[in-house]
């Protein structure tokens, strides 16, 4: 029987199947095979294969259902076709070994790697994803990441063949953009009435699917060159310029994604242009009240009159700064890079500062000083700090940047907001320009201006009712308000001022500088990404550890003392639960070490300070590790260490003893020992003879515990109602007016009731 008729197998080898293709056929071998064909057989023309076709229409049927699974993102199915598309391809070893690797294996190879990759770096694609297809995109990235390794050599070679292709083609297409576009019909006169409709025309494509959002920037920008070639005048140049930079920002789609860097180029480089022509020709006025129909584009009707609001170009090209450096990695050198941008950023809304101050509204020069002040308040200005205590610039060129630097920023900040608190009529701007400078004046330490401010503003009063980002800026000026208090020694309002922030245990998010982990799962995909555009860009972020150890340093100077004057009382309270919280924690660990955390050296000086170890107490405190997590940052570093030494100071029974503990001097001890006793902070007195410290103490009565009880009753009443009322006066305005007068008054007696049965009592 002849070996034509045999079927064979996929375990046979090529030897056999190519034997089966070459055999010539004996001319008695038709006769035979027409006997044994049937009569349906005989019009079907049989077509032979070699063993290699065989396996290559193998794996061509599977890589066309991998790339039909990779169309759809379905990763499962991906994940087993690749699979056995290996298995395929190890029962072809023979024939690769002998002829290669097929190109269009290598080919699916280096594309699956490049989807595989591409699907990992987008965050929200894989959120989307169900859990089988994600698990199946990790194992197959892994799969194919290792399987590759194998091919790096014919995978490179495919790369860089399919790169000069991209390259051909980019160069093709930039002839046919270097080429002068064909927009107007040969013989056509160029007039601005014709550029006009021109325009119109290549807008009206914006925004359509499937334009090419590119090519409609290059064509807008040959259409500016064709006016200039033309000599059609500024007012037409004005108005493509505008659509230019529109355009640029109509590129990304989606309002969370942010500019790439040619792009954001490009954008800066059109606004700089824009200006310059808004400040060389003087008879162009622009607005967005102007119609399209009213609008003054040729030459001979001057002046020129343009629809346009140069303003929201410049607010959106800050927004945009903004995302740029929220969607960078902060680590990063390309962040530092990115960050020089800002002093060209700064620049352009300086120039559209003195234009407005000219030529715009009083609502429109309230924004620009706005977009003007979010850019100066986080900012120290350290050659202005110099200047304040006395100290001259080092060189002379030191010397020649500050003369050429102008003003002050506190100069700047205060013109500014001053001219917003007198002019602006929306709340908004008026209360982020507050806040921006009570900023200001604490991060400089002017702390007495920053309080009378804040208390002046009101703000903490109806905070609740405003927006996400005004009440971030919020949480931000308070902190930084309550560091600045630290500095200055006063520790009492600088707890006060980080209590709120500190204890919710929330102040990574409160500050617009992260979000919580915890909270993930309680939002949605769209208010994950309206949260993150809220963050805080890193370069403007407080160190939070820094302000952790302010807050916990504080609560141990107002805690220590109050638990040492109160040690037997049964009805003592907290000042701060997180500070206790550290103290437990503490506590119960079984091995106690070395403090290494900041956490840790506050719990020990907490505890040596309860001994009156101050010594102890300091070197836990101020040391190597704490000066450089902590005291480093702040500018006058020396000066905050001399401020805690001295708030160090605990009890004794003679001036001189606690003048040689503390190493202070007798005036310095009597002075401080003086202004607690005034503030009823020790119960004692001075006796000047002996220079000595009389301590007093008195057990109330049992009826004078009951008196206190009772005060403490009607105060915490009086509390809950003025709370109260004061939820209703935020629904119904002023109606509760009167209660709440009423109120306050029995809470002015109440409290003169209560000191009178304090005095009583001691």
């Amino acid at each position: 029987m002849s070996r034509f008729f045999a079927t064979g197998s996929d375990s046979e080898s090529e030897e056999s199947s190519s034997a089966d293709e070459i055999t010539p056929k004996a001319p008695g071998t038709t006769f035979k095979q027409s006997l044994l064909l049937s009569d349906d057989e005989e019009d079907t023309k049989r077509v032979v294969r070699s063993a290699k076709d065989k396996r290559f229409e193998e794996l061509t049927n599977l890589i066309k259902t991998i790339r039909n699974a990779m169309k759809i993102r379905d990763m499962a199915k991906c994940l087993e076709e690749f699979e056995q598309l290996c298995r395929a391809f190890l029962k072809s070893k023979n024939i690769v070994d002998k002829e290669g690797v097929p190109p269009f294996y290598i080919r699916l190879l280096a594309d699956l790697e490049d989807y595989l990759n591409q699907l990992w770096e987008d965050k929200e694609g894989k959120k989307k994803m169900n859990k089988n297809n994600a698990k199946a995109l990790s194992t197959l990235r892994q799969k194919i990441r290792k399987y590759n390794r194998d091919y790096e050599t014919e995978i490179a070679a495919y790369k860089e063949v399919n790169f000069g292709l991209s390259l051909v083609l980019c160069f093709k297409t930039y002839r046919e953009y270097s080429e002068k576009p064909k927009m107007f019909a040969k013989g056509t006169e160029i007039n601005v009435p014709v550029v006009v409709k021109k325009l119109n025309e290549i807008l009206q494509a914006r925004g359509k699917k499937g334009t090419d959002r590119a090519a409609q920037i290059e064509l807008l920008h040959a259409l500016a060159n064709i006016a200039a070639e033309n000599n059609l005048g500024q007012g037409i140049m004005v108005k493509i310029k505008f659509n230019i930079i529109a355009s640029l920002y109509d590129y990304n789609p989606n309002l969370a994604a942010f500019m790439k860097p040619d792009m954001w180029k490009k954008c800066l480089d059109c606004i700089d242009e824009l200006l310059d022509i808004l400040f060389e020709h003087n008879n162009i006025f622009i607005g967005e009240n102007i119609a399209e129909d009213s609008e003054s584009l040729i030459i001979s009707d001057q002046p020129f009159r343009v629809r346009g609001c140069i303003l929201t170009l410049v607010e959106r090209m800050d927004e945009e700064f903004t995302k740029i450096m929220q969607n960078t990695d902060p680590h990063s050198q390309e962040y530092v890079d990115n960050l020089k941008d800002e002093g060209r950023v700064c620049g352009i809304i300086d120039r559209l500062l003195n234009y407005m101050e000219n030529k715009g509204s009083t609502e429109e020069i309230c924004r620009i000083y706005l977009r003007r002040i979010m850019h100066t308040y986080y900012k120290f200005d350290y050659k202005a700090h110099r200047r304040s205590l006395g100290l001259q610039a080092e060189s002379k060129s030191e010397q020649d940047q500050e003369e050429s630097e102008g003003e002050d920023s506190a100069v700047i900040m205060d013109r500014l907001c001053k001219f917003i608190y007198a002019k602006d009529r929306t709340d908004r701007i008026r209360t982020c320009a507050i806040l921006c400078h009570i900023y200001h004046h604490a991060l400089h330490s002017r702390w007495y201006q920053a309080r009378d401010l804040m208390l002046m503003s009101h703000l903490q009063d109806n905070i609740q009712h405003a927006d996400p980002p005004v009440q971030i800026l919020y949480n931000r000026t308070m902190v930084q308000l309550g560091i600045c208090a630290f500095r200055q020694g006063m520790i009492k309002d600088a707890h006060n001022a980080l209590l709120d922030i500190q204890s919710s245990g929330r102040a990574k998010e409160l500050l617009g500088q992260g979000l919580l982990m915890r909270n993930m799962q309680e939002r949605n995909a769209e208010q994950e990404k309206i949260e993150k555009r809220r963050q805080v860009p890193f370069h403007m972020h407080i160190n939070l550890e820094l302000l952790e150890c302010v807050y916990l340093v504080s609560a141990m100077l107002l805690e220590i003392p109050y638990m040492a004057a109160h040690e037997f009382d049964a009805r003592r309270r907290m000042i701060s639960k997180q500070f206790h919280h550290q103290l437990r924690v503490g506590e119960r660990q079984p091995l106690l070490g070395p403090p290494e955390s900041m956490r840790e050296h506050v719990v020990a000086a907490s505890k040596a300070m309860k001994m009156g170890d101050w010594r102890t107490c300091h070197s836990f405190i101020i040391n190597e590790k704490m000066n450089s997590k902590v005291w480093d940052l702040f500018p006058e570093t020396q000066r905050v260490r001399e401020m805690l030494v001295r708030l160090f100071l605990c009890l004794s029974s003679s001036m001189g003893t606690l003048s040689e503990m503390f190493e202070l001097e007798i005036p310095t001890v009597h002075s401080i020992i003086s202004k607690m006793i005034i503030n009823e902070e020790l119960m004692a007195s001075l006796d000047q003879p002996t220079q000595t410290v009389v301590m007093h103490r008195t057990e109330p009565t049992s009826l004078q515990n009951m008196a206190l009880q009772l005060a403490e009753k009607l105060g915490s009443l009086v509390e809950n109602n003025e709370r109260v009322f004061d939820l209703k006066q935020g629904v119904y305005g002023g109606y509760f007016n009167r209660g709440k007068q009423y109120f306050t008054v029995c809470h002015q007696y109440h409290t003169r009731w209560h000191v009178h049965i304090q005095s009583v009592c001691q």
